[in-house]
């Protein structure tokens, strides 16, 4: 399981986002869990460009889910960064980084960039609380 801050755990979840950026890497490669944290970023949501995005799924900052697992997916990666310039970033197998993708992310030169496949958004929100790291939640 991941616990991730709103907006930017909706955003993962509906795509608008391809990757998830975290200053840690891990060896764990299976199926993974999102959890969002009580915590909404309001600056975050009352920017122009995030606030489009949420709207286009029908979000307003107010009805985003917090304190829930919403998806899971599967870890499939995690890319060290290696160059950032800016409006785009170097992963290190070579791929670069760029528009949404760049913008909803930390790309950090150092940092790392999870990547997943499979993303499936829960029909119903699981209540749990969250956790800093990797965590696993007993059913």
């Amino acid at each position: 399981m991941l616990s991730m801050i709103q907006p930017w755990a909706s955003l993962f979840v509906l795509r608008e986002a391809q990757y998830e950026t975290r200053s840690w890497s891990t060896k764990y490669r299976r199926p993974l869990a999102i959890h969002t944290s009580k915590k909404v970023d309001k600056a975050v949501c009352s920017h122009v460009a995030i606030k489009s995005l949420l709207l286009k799924h029908g979000y307003k900052t107010e009805d985003l889910p917090t304190g829930v697992i919403i998806a899971v997916c599967q870890l499939e990666n995690c890319l060290r960064v290696i160059e950032n310039n800016e409006t785009w970033a170097v992963l290190e197998d070579g791929r670069i980084v760029s528009g949404n993708d760049f913008f909803l992310g930390d790309y950090k030169v150092g940092g790392y960039v999870w990547e997943v496949r499979d993303m499936k958004m829960l029909d119903s929100f699981i209540p749990a609380k969250g956790r800093l790291g990797l965590w696993e939640y007993d059913l």
